[in-house]
């Protein structure tokens, strides 16, 4: 019993010298494993935080780029129907003055009324000019006398010459005497010629077969031909009207003498008249840089009035490759006429400000005469902010599905 308790108190001595404690492997391997979770926590973190930031760049430019809805550009038609505005004027118009001074005897045709070339219209009274005329009736008979004495007179002195019974001298005076008075019936006789010639002109006759359009005289009204004159009536000739526009210059080559074109009046809805192209300007007006052409119409039905305005309906070659843009596509800056088109590829899309030529504008569409290609993406309503090589986000028209540029 004794050397029992000996025996136990031996084994809590041994336990009291070497008291049980945590293994130093097993801490570090702690300690290591926590740190371990620490850098991973960390490494997501800021994984987490650059993809939201670049994401919300990503998204930030998105939405900066403007939204723009392209479409392809549209090619215009190879033939066209080119309309012009024209003015229509008479085939001749002339106003009708005096040649000679008097009063207005009569008149026998007012506006409206249709003459025929020739035809009286009116007759001056100028009795101051028959007495002129009187007078060089008189002044004439007297020039030929005195011219007929002098040749007798001469042509005697030549007969006596020959027998010396005249001196040489006399003779050549009465010759030349002759000579002289010869001269002055001549100068009579073309002085009464012309005061007839005047006095031919108080008749006053048309010109043309036409229309008069106006009289500006009434019977006693005193008639002056000097200076600017008196217009007694103004004429025009209805039976072809001739109708004059201006053509772009991007069409003159398009345009050949003898073509048909149709014209439409408003007077007459739904109708057309035939015309034919007889004449052009043959130069361009460098103001407009139009060319001037001249369409005639045959107006014998008189239907058709001049001073009116026509429609010119001409069906041209397109001269070049032209495309259809609408109006709100157009881009007005200081460096002139633009549109907007988009090229994409994997960066995203941009957009490229494009110098353009415009050719007929219907309001709606435009057409473009040069600038453009055919296989252009035109911005269909551009933002007026939009510059050149800026990206866009596109949205297709009818597509609600967007593409950001440079996602």
């Amino acid at each position: 019993m004794p050397q029992d308790q000996n025996s136990h108190s031996q084994s809590a001595a041994h336990h009291d010298a070497h008291p049980e404690g945590p293994s130093p492997r097993r801490a570090v391997t702690v300690v290591v494993v926590v740190l371990i979770v620490l850098a991973v926590i960390a490494a997501v973190g800021i994984i987490r935080h650059l993809h939201s930031g670049t994401v919300l760049a990503q998204r930030t430019n998105a939405l900066a780029a403007p939204t723009v809805s392209i479409a392809p550009a549209q090619p215009g038609k190879p033939m066209e129907l080119l309309i012009l505005p024209g003015n229509v004027t008479a085939y001749t118009d002339s106003p009708i003055y005096a040649r000679t001074d008097g009063y207005l005897d009569h008149w026998y045709y007012d506006i409206g009324a249709r003459v025929k070339k020739g035809d009286l219209l009116a007759v001056i009274s100028t009795p101051e000019l028959d007495r002129q005329v009187a007078q060089a009736e008189s002044d004439l008979t007297t020039a030929e006398a005195n011219a007929n004495n002098a040749h007798l007179q001469a042509q005697r002195y030549s007969d006596l010459v020959k027998s010396n019974a005249v001196s040489q001298q006399d003779t050549d005076t009465f010759i030349n005497q002759a000579a002289a008075t010869a001269s002055t019936v001549k100068s009579a006789q073309a002085n009464l010629d012309r005061l007839r010639q005047l006095q031919s002109f108080e008749k006053v006759y048309a010109p043309f077969d036409g229309v008069v359009t106006a009289r500006e005289v009434d019977t006693g009204q005193l008639i002056s031909s000097t200076g600017a004159g008196t217009e007694l009536f103004h004429m025009q000739a209805l039976q072809t009207l001739r109708v004059y526009t201006n053509v772009p210059q991007i069409y003159s080559q398009t345009l050949k003498r003898g073509m048909k074109v149709d014209l439409v009046f408003p007077e007459y809805p739904g109708k057309t008249f035939p015309g034919t192209l007889v004449r052009t300007a043959d130069a361009i007006d460098p103001v407009s840089r139009t060319l001037l052409i001249e369409i005639d119409v045959d107006n014998r039905a008189g239907q058709l009035m001049p001073g009116s305005m026509a429609e010119i309906h001409f069906k041209t070659q397109a001269p070049v490759q032209t495309f259809i843009v609408p109006s709100s596509a157009l881009i007005f800056r200081r460096q002139g006429m633009q549109v907007a088109t988009v090229t994409e590829d994997s960066q995203g899309a941009v957009a490229h400000l494009v110098p353009v030529r415009i050719g007929e504008d219907d309001g709606a569409t435009v057409q473009i005469i040069t600038g453009l290609n055919a296989s252009d993406k035109i911005v269909q309503d551009p933002p007026d902010s939009l510059i050149d090589g800026e990206k866009v986000t596109v949205v297709s028209p009818g597509n609600s599905q967007s593409s950001a540029g440079g996602l």
